[in-house]
């Protein structure tokens, strides 16, 4: 865990609101110079706590998607099971997020398809069709109310 202080949590939001934000707006913000906010994202980067820059897209403005929610369970929760299913999950382009959960199943899935009959064969073919999968249970979004890739830091 790296230790951050109070300027590191308000350029890291101010990043993470826009990381597109150049660094001479970013130190008028902060009231530094740009070598040390430079030096800040530098540090950032190396250290990991900003692993990539990406764009966010706008759903509502490409082609129709929708997003499912899977609940999924194993048959086996041996660790060899979990690490193959892990692999597995990771070479599907349609998972957008996966999470090993403590509870009634196994694995939380975040999906994307671009409409019913995708989803039925995302996961009649390809989820289902993972080894030591044993019960799926969907859960399909039906108006996102909030989407975030801001992490609090308190």
């Amino acid at each position: 865990m790296i230790k951050l202080d109070t300027t590191d949590k308000r350029l890291l939001e101010l990043l993470q609101n826009n990381s597109n934000t150049n660094v001479k707006e970013l130190a008028s913000r902060l009231n530094l110079t740009k070598t040390p906010i430079y030096d800040r994202i530098k540090r950032y980067v190396r250290e990991g706590i900003i692993k990539k820059y990406v764009a966010v897209l706008d759903s509502t403005k490409i082609e129709n998607s929708m997003v499912v929610f899977c609940s999924v369970s194993l048959e086996s929760q041996k660790l060899k099971e979990i690490e193959s299913f892990n692999k597995a999950v990771k070479k599907i382009p349609e998972i957008i997020e996966c999470y090993l959960m403590g509870g009634a199943n196994d694995f939380l899935l975040k999906v994307i398809v671009k409409d019913l009959q995708a989803y039925h064969q995302f996961s009649s073919g390809k989820l289902a069709a993972l080894p030591n999968v044993s019960q799926i249970k969907s859960t399909f979004v039906l108006n996102e109310v909030k989407r975030s890739t801001v992490i609090p830091l308190f």
